[in-house]
């Protein structure tokens, strides 16, 4: 009798559209290539990224994916087996960051070996799992702004995951940091040291009151025609950054995009994670087999920090 292939299971979607068109389905095991690890994933973040893929955004004037299309792109899990020029992990080893395709939402996936970090025994599998895409993230755009002690930085959607991130790194260099948020989460983002904004009323009114001296820099995490304003309160589209706005370009605005190494990111952020110094709160968590649920609360907004998806079952 022939053994059957082993399998893994993933999120992924035939067409384009809400969460509705998401499905599980079996594929092949994948095996590791040169420089590749194969991940039994315990948890994966779920991003705004994610589902501007699934609704098509940028693939405009198609109804559908060439073929299923997985998506997901950070994870955390335990290594299960190894390329063959892979020395510098062994099997069994808790790690956490990104997927070598955007096919995190899954019970196995392949990573870079050079693209993982080993896992703290500290944080739990969603825990790390929330950090690769947020803090990678926030990390990069801050640098590309070149934020310094005593500037002042305005986060746009600053209770998300990049944006939470943004705030505490911004923080900790010396900035000062305004947010936009939904009143639910003006508190914790003062507990954070932030000033927040409500989104609902007078943007450049309510900022001109809290940063007299002007605004330097802004993060645009939240992709809700804040360009202009955020242009009109730097007075220069180079101060202004946008990892959500696909019209940026329109602005004359940078829309970061590429990634840096894990590995480099979390040098510097990890022991700040382990100490306590910054956080990353998660949401909420979904099994694997309710991930629509969790792209339908992801896609309403107005969370605090990250969503993630258990995908042991």
């Amino acid at each position: 009798m022939t053994t059957p292939a082993p399998t893994a299971r993933r999120l992924q979607h035939a067409r384009y559209g809400g969460p509705e068109v998401l499905e599980l389905a079996e594929t092949p095991l994948p095996e590791p290539g040169p420089g590749q690890v194969r991940i039994r994933i315990h948890a994966a973040g779920a991003n705004s990224r994610d589902s501007k893929m699934r609704q098509g955004l940028f693939a405009p004037g198609r109804t559908a994916p060439a073929a299923p299309a997985p998506l997901g792109i950070e994870m955390a899990g335990e290594i299960d087996a190894l390329g063959p020029d892979v020395t510098e992990w062994t099997v069994g080893q808790a790690v956490f960051g990104r997927t070598a395709e955007l096919d995190a939402i899954a019970t196995h996936a392949l990573a870079r070996a050079d693209d993982i970090v080993a896992k703290p025994a500290a944080l739990t599998f969603e825990q790390a799992a929330a950090l690769p895409v947020a803090t990678e993230t926030a990390y990069r755009t801050l640098r590309r702004l070149d934020l310094r002690a005593g500037q002042t930085l305005l986060v746009h959607a600053a209770a998300g995951g990049v944006g939470l991130m943004a705030v505490q790194l911004a923080r900790l260099r010396g900035a000062t940091v305004l947010g936009t948020a939904s009143e639910a989460n003006h508190a914790y983002l003062r507990r954070l040291g932030a000033i927040p904004i409500s989104y609902h009323d007078e943007l450049a009114t309510q900022v001109h009151a809290a940063a007299p001296y002007g605004i330097d820099a802004v993060l645009d995490a939240s992709g809700r025609g804040v360009l202009p304003a955020s242009i009109e309160l730097t007075g220069n589209p180079a101060k202004v950054v946008t990892i959500a706005d696909l019209r940026a370009a329109e602005h004359g605005v940078h829309f970061s995009t590429g990634t840096l190494p894990i590995p480099q990111v979390m040098a510097e952020v990890l022991p700040l994670i382990e100490n306590g110094g910054i956080t990353m709160p998660i949401e909420a968590v979904f099994p694997l087999e309710k991930a629509a649920e969790a792209y339908r609360l992801l896609d309403a907004g107005h969370l605090r920090g990250k969503i993630v998806i258990n995908t042991l079952g």
